[in-house]
């Protein structure tokens, strides 16, 4: 060791929780609190000041506002939930001069996602969570063998090392953590490329009159099926305006739809913007597997996001639930490897994970057709239907709905044929994920049978093959 060296190893500081947290969002907080109520040491590290962090770009829009963890409850973080009054989606579509006023199922909110991040950073606080700000991970550690035992890190200029039992990465879109851990030796999916994420841009917008659809959430396409603008009203008259598009195009095109359309709308006339953000969020299926010895993804560094609607808070929360119980039966037992970490998986394509799997056949449809007669095909769908497909993964369309469905869409036949189609593609995808493997020993036969599934997904809608 050089001189240099042995000096900057001298300096380093180690500390040794028993989990490391990456990432101070929804699945890094409600999974550290999860694991600090069980009495263990755990600390979450987060590369934003303590004033920044939880501040980040959000359509702001909360569906399974009903529905958190014990770990952080609800309670604590109803002040940030702006507008509980929206029911529905409003989707503008310019193309067949038509709007859809479509129910979607489950308790809704739209909220102030900074102050809802704060509130759920307080709420692990006062679980006994230790927080590091101004820490930026720069290098996992691993054995010999490959299990992870930890992170090396910059704080405050200072290098750091953390020792822990468990890594829970949840540093978001394609996480750099996953770029240092050698996965080799675990059946952990490396299967991502940035093709498979969405940019998405946002602004707050303050308007002098309240607007008419306050109790909606508003979606309309751009110019291209790459991506939708969506207005979002935190209340009646401040609205989270937004785009999200595909990686593959060209960002600052697609903000210029933003701005046109922000310009030709009567009800922003004079309107007020602050708080510009961007973000990533991916819009893909879950991942197969986000267990690794040491180490598990959650949120979005695991495809944990609605690849329909970009939602993903909810779900992000029950995911830091679910690993955080699966790390303390891992420091329970001794045995933080796969098996037993499998669990895990197991809990996410159950609760949420096989749903998202399915949605993400219909995101490969729209890649496939052209931009119109997908509009067409959204007008022509009844609502409800509309909405069980957005959400659920899956709709029941019987034959006397397929006919009226063709009937108000001449023009499209061949677009709705090829809906119908997909949809049966989707379904048999649902059901085998619902089948998902009970150890990772049996996780290379399913991903087999999943995979000629996709094979029969690309031939029926056309698309180039996603993954």
């Amino acid at each position: 060791m050089s001189t240099q060296e042995q000096s900057a190893a001298a300096t380093t500081q180690t500390q040794s929780p028993d989990v490391v947290v990456v990432g101070a969002g929804t699945a890094g907080c409600y999974a550290a609190a999860t694991i600090a109520r069980a009495d263990y040491d755990v600390v979450i590290l987060e590369r934003k000041t303590e004033d920044e962090a939880g501040h980040i770009a959000c359509g702001d829009a909360l569906k399974g506002a009903d529905s958190f963890p014990e770990a952080i409850p609800k309670s604590k973080l109803e002040p940030a939930f702006t507008n509980t009054g929206v029911d529905h989606g409003r989707f503008e579509i310019p193309q067949e001069d038509t709007v859809l006023e479509i129910p979607i199922p489950g308790e809704l909110a739209v909220i102030d996602r900074w102050e809802y991040g704060r509130r759920i950073i307080e709420g692990a606080e006062a679980v006994g969570v230790d927080f590091h700000y101004d820490t930026v991970v720069n290098n996992v550690t691993q054995t010999d063998d490959g299990r992870v035992t930890g992170v090396e890190a910059i704080r405050k200029g200072e290098p750091r090392t953390y020792e822990a039992a468990v890594v829970i990465d949840a540093a978001g879109s394609l996480s750099v953590l996953q770029d240092h851990v050698d996965f080799s030796e675990s059946t952990f999916d490396t299967n991502v490329n940035y093709s498979h994420f969405c940019s998405a841009y946002r602004e707050i917008v303050h308007v002098d009159e309240p607007v008419e659809w306050d109790d909606a959430l508003v979606f309309k396409p751009t110019e291209r099926a790459a991506g939708y603008l969506w207005y979002f009203p935190r209340t009646d008259t401040e609205i989270n305006a937004g785009l999200g598009f595909q990686m593959t195009e060209e960002p600052m095109k697609l903000v210029d739809d933003l701005k046109r359309d922000l310009e030709n709308r009567p009800e922003f006339a004079g309107a007020e913007v602050e708080d510009k953000l961007g973000a990533a969020l991916p819009t893909r299926r879950p991942y197969d597997s986000a267990v690794h010895p040491g180490y598990m993804a959650v949120g979005d560094a695991a495809g944990h996001v609605n690849p329909t609607t970009g939602g993903g808070i909810a779900g992000a929360a029950y995911a830091g639930k679910y690993a955080a119980e699966a790390a303390i039966k891992g420091l329970e037992t001794g045995d933080v490897g796969e098996k037993t970490l499998w669990e895990y998986n197991e809990r996410v394509m159950d609760h949420f994970g096989a749903r998202y799997a399915a949605l993400d056949v219909y995101n490969i449809l729209s890649t496939a057709i052209d931009v119109d007669d997908l509009m067409g095909l959204l007008a022509a769908m009844p609502g409800e239907k509309l909405a069980e497909a957005l959400y659920s993964g899956s709709t029941s369309i019987g034959p006397k709905l397929a006919a009226e469905s063709l009937y108000n869409s001449r023009g499209h036949w061949g677009t709705i044929w090829n809906f119908f189609q997909t949809k049966r593609r989707a379904d048999d995808l649902l059901e085998l994920y619902e089948a998902y493997p009970h150890h990772p020993a049996a996780l290379e036969h399913w991903q087999e049978r999943r995979d000629d599934l996709m094979e029969q997904v690309y031939e029926t809608t056309g698309a180039d093959p996603k993954y």
